[in-house]
């Protein structure tokens, strides 16, 4: 049986190769783009740059299930939330930022002292608040309240932060 001869040339394997590797360094480019997009942006190697992606993706998560709960709970769909409407007067949550804290309260209007009293719970955690907002919905205050850590080494222990806010918000 005779070979078949192609008249379209065929490319060789180095420059196949030559082409995937030009190929693949323009999409590590334009990851690099998308993870620093600054000017001046630090050169870094193939594995490293993967690295930093898979960290970016992962604090991106993290920032959207954060942003989903917040929202559920400004929404009021939440179980701590649906138990306001009784005997609990306040329903929050503590996000944990690096070395800041966030956090999301939600109290009845007639309940004038908890931004105070979450505020000392804070600050005595050695966390300074940076940042309040609040908003008024109905018979609810939501208030959001941004902390940062007084030394990013050290940080802020959530969880302690969490626990004090649990027993201040169950009552006396």
């Amino acid at each position: 049986m005779p070979r078949r001869v192609s008249k379209v040339p065929t490319l060789t394997r180095n420059e196949l190769e030559r082409n995937r590797r030009m190929f693949t360094k323009d999409l590590l480019s334009k990851l690099a783009s998308l993870i620093n997009p600054t000017p001046r942006a630090p050169k870094w190697k193939s594995l490293e740059l993967l690295d930093q992606a898979t960290a970016h993706v992962k604090q991106l998560e993290q920032r959207v299930e954060m942003l989903k709960q917040r929202k559920q709970l400004l929404e009021g769909s939440t179980d701590e939330t649906a138990g306001m409407r009784g005997s609990m007067s306040t329903a929050f949550t503590v996000t944990e930022l690096d070395s800041a804290v966030e956090v999301c309260l939600i109290s009845r209007s007639n309940d004038k002292f908890i931004l105070t009293r979450a505020l000392d719970v804070l600050e005595e955690e050695a966390a300074p608040v940076v940042f309040v907002s609040y908003s008024r919905v109905g018979d609810r205050i939501n208030y959001i309240i941004y902390s940062q850590a007084v030394c990013s080494r050290i940080g802020i222990d959530s969880s302690r932060v969490h626990e004090k806010l649990k027993r201040l918000t169950a009552g006396p």
